[in-house]
């Protein structure tokens, strides 16, 4: 089932992810969407096929994208992109940048790629079919305990603005877990979740393509994911919690929901 998206996306992902890697370390134009939220002409020319490939194949499926906006056709078909996830990583010549596409069918994520040029990673994955990473199959870890526990996050663009929560429950979650990483890129983050080598993620205030197409890579893999208080995720949620499975209760113990919801 959905070999035809399934190759769209596995078309599109690399091939943006070739201009990206074309541009890698040669940006010339960097624009601010924010205080600290970069975009760059890596972002719109990746984006730009990455439209080209959806919209000669799905001309009436729906699209959101981070740089152009939505594309408003077919309500049940809707694919999130993210033509550079990790811009300012991207922007400073940090490999550590990916390209994201999923797409929604009603309501339901139904598959996911993700794209990591610098390691020519292909992830893939399709609800019900499992996950995988260059055509092989890919589980979560089996850590038991959060004590033992390699963790990833990522902190929001308006961190200046309101930085208590989330630095309270990053302090706490570095005394709990056996390490912390920080990365730049949801995508990959939650991609190495899928995999096996971080045993689990949270973070906040992201946007849909963001979370999409990591999401169902763990779901796919046998991980859980869901929300800061325990519900099923949701793509235009405001946290995510994503996690091996047995640590996922741990990790939202240590989240402090309650204490969340104020911040």
């Amino acid at each position: 089932m959905w070999e035809k998206e399934m190759e769209a996306g596995r078309r599109a992902a690399p091939e943006a992810g070739k201009i990206l890697t074309s541009l890698f370390g040669r940006v010339k134009e960097i624009a601010k969407k924010g205080e600290i939220d970069l975009v760059t002409e890596a972002d719109i020319h990746s984006e730009k096929k990455i439209l080209e490939v959806l919209t000669e194949l799905f001309p009436q499926d729906s699209i959101i994208t981070e740089e152009t906006g939505e594309y408003h056709h077919l309500p049940d078909r809707v694919w999130l992109i993210d033509p550079l996830d990790g811009t300012t990583n991207f922007a400073h010549a940090l490999p550590f940048y990916a390209v994201s596409i999923a797409l929604e069918v009603e309501k339901d994520l139904a598959l996911g790629v993700i794209y990591y040029p610098c390691m020519d990673e292909l992830f893939e994955a399709v609800k019900g079919e499992g996950a995988y990473r260059n055509g092989s199959p890919i589980r979560v870890s089996k850590t038991k305990r959060i004590g033992d526990a390699l963790l990833i996050t990522g902190f929001p663009y308006d961190i200046r603005e309101n930085p208590d929560g989330i630095t309270r429950r990053f302090k706490k979650m570095l005394t709990l877990a056996q390490g912390v990483r920080r990365l730049g890129s949801a995508a990959l983050d939650l991609a190495y979740v899928a995999a096996g080598i971080f045993d689990g993620y949270w973070e906040e205030r992201l946007h849909p393509w963001d979370m999409a197409a990591g999401a169902i890579l763990v779901q796919e893999a046998g991980g859980l994911v869901s929300d800061y208080g325990g519900r099923p995720f949701s793509p235009y949620g405001k946290t995510i919690v994503a996690s091996n499975g047995p640590i996922h209760e741990q990790t939202l113990k240590a989240l402090d929901t309650e204490e969340t919801m104020k911040s």
